[in-house]
């Protein structure tokens, strides 16, 4: 596990601002204690600076990970949020989405967010700006990006694309064997 440099801290701060805005710094001090982002194989790893203090003992080769995955560095350095985030994401997410009972499942398997299935949005939600995607019951499924604007949506075509999915919890189903 090392630090991750500058580019790649830029790279993750730049795609975990599209969801919680300035809240960043939420993330990094909290009231029980300091946490930090690490990088072990191109993944990122979110864990208190305790842990890691503890996880010096243990050698570089003999670490599979430690602390929370947010995810990983694509072979083009650019990064992708992984579902493992959204824990630590939807109590600071700036912009919401809810969908009703019966998107839900769409959702969950993959599917992009059409206007039938929309709940609620959180004003002035911006076009291409990241969301945190809320059940009904405020239970957090996955994130997204918004494809169309507050406005667009109130006057958009039922069947209208208006988030675009990026990651579910479904996921841990879908994909078990290759998420870390």
């Amino acid at each position: 596990m090392r630090p991750l440099t500058e580019e790649e801290t830029r790279a993750l701060f730049e795609k975990l601002s599209k969801y919680i805005g300035e809240n960043i710094q939420l993330l990094i001090d909290r009231p029980d204690g300091a946490y930090c982002f690490r990088l072990q194989k191109d993944r990122v790893y979110y864990l208190s600076e305790k842990i890691l203090k503890l996880a010096t003992n243990i050698p570089r080769e003999n670490l599979v990970s430690l602390g929370t995955c947010f995810g990983k560095f694509t072979k083009t350095q650019k990064f992708r949020l992984h579902i493992t985030a959204l824990d630590y994401l939807a109590p600071y997410a700036k912009y919401k989405v809810w969908v009703k009972p019966g998107a839900e499942q769409s959702f969950l398997y993959g599917n992009h967010i059409l206007k039938s299935g929309l709940g609620r949005i959180t004003e002035s939600t911006s076009q291409y700006q990241g969301v945190v995607v809320y059940s009904m019951a405020d239970v957090p499924l996955g994130f997204g990006v918004a494809a169309k604007t507050t406005q667009e949506c109130r006057k958009a075509d039922p069947m209208a694309i208006v988030v675009f999915h990026q990651a579910d919890i479904g996921e841990y189903i879908r994909h078990e064997e290759t998420l870390t």
